[in-house]
Order: structure tokens, then C-alpha cells, then sequence
């Protein structure tokens, strides 16, 4: 089985599928064998009457994966909704067993594996009795958390950070998307989250970056 990291998000539009393909990329450029997963996708696109996971698609397209992007998911959806309310408009009863046995199969192609999730931490999948931190916590993976760096970050991730911690999930870092390096709000971003959670920033991503700026051993590390 590979070694994981499940990537989270202090809400839904912070950047996890962006940031996700970073890592897989900057991953696959030191030579790591990683693969990529996304447990249930709702907002995908269409042509003609196929769905296309736009997540998986991105992530592929940037990291070079060479695998089909529905190859990557278990459940699809077109409507943009939580995975819950989606599944119910389409008629789709969502099966954790499915989710895990995918999982399974697709880590025993790789060395390493990253699982994006949907939404934020407590996006519910099953109506109000399966919540993607229960996912995590089935599939026994430590997670990174993916915030905005501007206004409002300190807020979002204090709380991400407090719900993740008390679920008994390990956070083994954040990733500040938008980053502005020269924004004085987002350098202080930066240190207040560190401060208040005594959690590492371990990386930054500025608007329209295309790399992750990021050593292999850190990095690597997210995965132990």
C-alpha cells in the first residue's frame, strides 16, 4: 500500500484540486511514484452526455499522470452540491465499501497516494451520517490543510484546525493558496496561523502559480 495524505480545505473554492496537482507534480518531478484520488466529485462538466470530472482533469493534465481522469474518482456528479445532496438528485447511493476497495486499488499502483476530499472537512457524503472527516478517519490518513491567505484565514483555520484535532486526525501541515508575499495581512497570516495552531505553513501558493515551492524531504514527510 502506498503512504498518504488526504488534502483538506477550510471550506469549498479555497484551491484543494489546485493545490492537489502541485503536489503531485512537484512529487512526480523528485521521482516519487504518486498517484492521485478523489473519493466523490459533484460539479463536473459535459459533453454530450458524458460527465467530465474537471478536478481529476486538472490534476492529470498538471501533474502528467498518465491515467484516464475517471479512473481517479469513485462517484461523479454533475450538479455543483455537496456529495450528499448531489447523490440524492441523481438517484446514486453512495457506498463507503466502494470508496474504500477503490481506494485500495488505486494505492497498490503507486508509492505514494493523495486523496483530495470534497468540500470542506465536515462536507457531508451520506446525508447527516457520513461526513468526509469520517472518510479520513475509515481510511486512516493524516491530512493537509489548504486555506485561503487572505482575510478571514486566521478565523477559518483556527477552526479547521480545532474540528480536525478534536475528530483525532493528524494535521501534518498548511498550505496557503493566494499567498501575496508582499501583502502585510498575508505575512501576518503566515505567522498567526503558526503561532495559534502550532502547526507548520509548509508551503505558499501564489495566484496562477505553476510550481510548488517545496523540498522532497518536507514534502515527502506530508506522507509519513
Amino acid at each position: 500500500m502506498a503512504k498518504s495524505l488526504f488534502v483538506t480545505a477550510t471550506g469549498t473554492d479555497i484551491g484543494k484540486t489546485y493545490v492537489s496537482g502541485l503536489i503531485v507534480k512537484k512529487m512526480r518531478e523528485y521521482d516519487l511514484n504518486c498517484g492521485y484520488y478523489k473519493p466523490v466529485l459533484s460539479g463536473a462538466g459535459k459533453i454530450g452526455n458524458k460527465l467530465v470530472p474537471g478536478d481529476c482533469v486538472h490534476v492529470v493534465k498538471t501533474s502528467g499522470l498518465d491515467v484516464d481522469p475517471m479512473a481517479c474518482l469513485s462517484y461523479c456528479f454533475e450538479e455543483a452540491v455537496s456529495p450528499h445532496l448531489a447523490s440524492k438528485r441523481a438517484g446514486v447511493n453512495i457506498s463507503i465499501d466502494k470508496i474504500k476497495s477503490d481506494y485500495k486499488s488505486l494505492s497498490y499502483n503507486y508509492d505514494y497516494m493523495l486523496t483530495e476530499g470534497a468540500g470542506g472537512i465536515t462536507c457531508p457524503i451520506i446525508e447527516d451520517k457520513y461526513l468526509m472527516s469520517d472518510l479520513i478517519k475509515d481510511l486512516g490518513l493524516n491530512v493537509v490543510i489548504v486555506a485561503d491567505g487572505g482575510l478571514g484565514t486566521i478565523n477559518s483555520v483556527l477552526t479547521t484546525v480545532e474540528y480536525i484535532q478534536n475528530r483525532g486526525i493528524s494535521i501534518k501541515g498548511i498550505i496557503l493558496n493566494n499567498y501575496d508575499k508582499d501583502s502585510f495581512m498575508h505575512k501576518d497570516n503566515f505567522e498567526m496561523v503558526e503561532k495559534m495552531t502550532g502547526i507548520k505553513v509548509v508551503g505558499v501558493v501564489a495566484t496562477n502559480d505553476v510550481d510548488l515551492n517545496i523540498s522532497k524531504t518536507v514534502l515527502e514527510g506530508l506522507f509519513e
